[in-house]
């Protein structure tokens, strides 16, 4: 099982593989270096889709905040350009105490011709001497959802996890605990969150406050989302529409004119909130991924806000199932865009939503299964185009849309009795297969799609 802690992380836009994962491996090449190593100057080369769309998604300016020694949890979104500045004007970052030579212009190298033996999104981190000989070198991978790990490790190197009570591998495993023990998906995630802690069990109360954590950061990002007006970072020039949108609902609202999709139109705008404060480097969830942050928050405040019996409770149900199936995913397939598509990012994020919906309404775990399944289903095959290399095009629209499935997913699995024929754990395997199968253009290289047939003028 993977945490639900990892799963869900606080950070800052607008890629949790390009711009969390990096901030967080620079940071770690920093803390990890020798402080009585003669480091005179620093050298970071980016490969892959890292390269391809370094700028778009900020990934250059991740390495320099981390290479600061900023992590993505606590950086100041609104500080952050005045660091990557400083640094820049400066020339150099502070490495255990001193000042080392660092020029993002000529020290962060974008390399588009090497193919990476182990992960499309790997970086490596050097430490020079003064007359040039490389001190240290680390290479990682950033593997989605903003996790690294080493590139020489194993791509599941550090996820396993010591004496889970409840073991799950598999969708199936999954349903079988559930039979087992009596216990809902939700209570197998809270008992085994609790049992995660190497040496003690971790507290219900810590998690229930990190639940909590992620509610309110969730809601607060798509509260900021609703009043930012503007033009979103970078070359296309893409103006926000969330307030606009905000606007007239409520003034729709006002009149009396609900259509019946009226919900619908809020949960749009929810999605659409959330991933312009992302695409602009605001403060999200990585949920499962930044370029998908958009869709769980959506689908969890459209239970709060139009669900009748709606609780704190049942949004904590809806976490712990999304995390549940978020993990199985992540253990057997991909939540990276560069990996897999965006079938692996709002896909995912939306199989999850579709899931924690159905939970926090009261549905059983055969329920839940088959909503995390048609979540996935009607995502399969969607590539990663970014216009410009940017969190923009076509995102945003798309965790609107995912949000949407996920609604509808949950709907139609809670009109049956849990029987179907496609199970979660074929729609991930075909899921991880259809990754693998398509061209890297359309993995988060900026390189097919709209990429390339949207013309940015």
């Amino acid at each position: 099982m993977i945490s639900l802690f990892d799963l869900f992380k606080i950070g800052i836009g607008p890629s949790s593989s390009h711009t969390v994962g990096p901030m967080r491996a620079a940071r770690r090449f920093i803390a990890h270096l020798d402080p009585a190593m003669p480091v005179a100057r620093l050298r970071v080369t980016l490969y892959g889709s890292l390269a391809w769309t370094a700028s778009g998604h900020a990934t250059d300016k991740a390495v320099i905040l981390g290479l600061a020694g900023e992590t993505p949890e606590s950086v100041d979104p609104d500080a952050a350009d005045d660091i990557v500045r400083t640094i820049g004007a400066d020339r150099t970052v502070p490495v255990h105490g001193r000042a080392v030579a660092f020029d993002p212009a000529h020290d962060i190298v974008l390399d588009r011709d090497t193919t990476p033996p182990v992960h499309p999104n790997t970086m490596q981190f050097q430490a020079l001497s003064a007359d040039g000989t490389v001190l240290d070198t680390a290479r990682f991978c950033s593997v989605g959802g903003g996790f690294i790990v080493p590139e020489d490790a194993t791509k599941q190197a550090g996820y396993a996890q010591p004496d889970m009570k409840l073991d799950f591998t598999s969708g199936i495993e999954l349903l079988d605990r559930t039979r087992e023990s009596g216990l809902s998906i939700a209570e197998i995630v809270l008992a085994n969150e609790a049992s995660l802690r190497p040496h003690a069990e971790r507290p219900h109360a810590e998690i229930t406050a990190y639940l909590d954590r992620i509610i309110d950061t969730m809601m607060a990002c798509v509260e900021r989302g609703l009043v930012q007006h503007g033009t979103l970072p970078g070359r296309i020039k893409v103006r926000r529409r969330a307030a606009a949108l905000h606007e007239r609902l409520q003034e729709r609202a006002r009149l009396n004119q609900r259509p019946p999709h009226e919900a619908m139109d809020w949960v749009s705008l929810f999605a659409i909130a959330v991933n312009e404060e992302n695409a602009a480097g605001g403060r999200v969830v990585t949920a499962p991924t930044n370029g998908a942050a958009g869709v769980i928050p959506a689908v969890l405040r459209y239970y709060r806000d139009f669900c009748p019996d709606a609780s704190r409770q049942g949004m904590h149900d809806f976490l712990l199932t999304a995390a549940a199936v978020g993990g199985l995913f992540k253990l057997n397939a991909s939540i990276s865009g560069a990996e897999v598509g965006c079938q692996g990012e709002v896909g995912v994020a939306s199989s999850m939503a579709a899931a924690g919906l159905a939970a926090a309404l009261g549905a059983t775990p055969l329920q839940i299964e088959n909503a995390a399944e048609i979540g996935m289903e009607h995502h399969l095959g969607m590539t990663c185009d970014p216009v410009a290399g940017l969190v923009q095009i076509p995102c945003i629209e798309r965790n609107a849309f995912g949000a949407v499935k996920a609604i509808n997913a949950a709907s139609l699995a809670m009109h049956g009795d849990g029987a179907h024929h496609v199970s979660l754990d074929q729609v991930i395997r075909t899921m991880a297969e259809t990754g693998r199968d398509m061209n890297h253009r359309y993995k988060e290289t900026a390189l097919g799609g709209l990429a390339v047939n949207f013309p940015e003028c």
